[in-house]
């Protein structure tokens, strides 16, 4: 029956979700992107080795900037402000937690951003040919993103 809760395995939904920066709290964000980890690659061969190839193994990891996007709204001038803080070796560094949702309103996976700060922040874009909301945008960068399951 349609609004029942479905019993077959499907995939999940992204479009619930939360994100909670430092002391600010919960900001309501339309788009977050680049939740991504990856490792260097190092490539090596001995020059003794009788095979003619080289050896590949990790090196450090490196994480991506994350990328939120939220509608711009008269007088709330959050993301500007926060964006103002940071100053030259004196910025804050704060915990930035992002969950995906389920539709009882309980965390199904948490992402965790160590020592986030502020990189960009954009203003929108007018354009008189459309009727599209304004919209903001906040880059931050970070050293390191945890992701729980729950």
């Amino acid at each position: 029956m349609a609004g029942e809760k479905q019993s077959a395995p499907w995939p999940i939904p992204v479009y619930y979700f939360k994100v909670v920066i430092g002391s600010m709290g919960e900001i309501a964000f339309q788009e977050v992107s680049g939740l991504d980890t990856e490792y260097d690659v190092i490539e090596y061969r001995t020059g003794n080795n009788s095979v003619f190839s080289t050896v590949r193994t990790t090196d450090l990891k490196k994480h991506t900037d994350i990328t939120l996007k939220k509608g711009a709204f008269q007088s709330d001038t959050a993301l500007f402000d926060y964006f103002a803080k940071v100053k030259m070796n004196t910025l804050e560094r704060t915990t930035v937690t992002i969950q995906l949702m389920n539709e009882e309103h309980e965390p199904i996976y948490t992402w965790t951003l160590k020592n986030a700060f502020p990189k960009k922040v954009s203003g929108f874009s007018l354009n008189a040919k459309t009727s599209d909301a304004a919209m903001e945008e906040l880059v931050l960068v970070h050293e390191g993103i945890t992701i729980e399951k729950g």
